[in-house]
């Protein structure tokens, strides 16, 4: 059976709250009987969204789900 997780991307320093964020990606493992498919990208986004699009009057980034034209560095 296929494994689904979030693994964090990269740890880096937001300049819209001012403190270190996680950039995160939900993978999907293939199942044990198909070890040579590689692992599929479902999904991103950051461990402080939330708190960004509740703060934030205008949108903020893409990791975010709200700007897709502002891409943090």
């Amino acid at each position: 059976m296929a494994k689904r997780t979030w693994q964090v991307k990269k740890v880096k320093y937001c300049m819209h709250i001012g403190r270190d964020i996680a950039l995160e990606s939900k993978v999907v493992y293939p199942a044990d009987h198909l070890p040579d498919q590689p692992p599929r990208v479902l999904a991103s986004r950051c461990s402080n969204a939330v708190e960004c699009n509740m703060m934030f009057e205008k949108p903020v980034c893409s990791w975010c789900g709200t700007n897709p034209a502002y891409e943090p560095e």
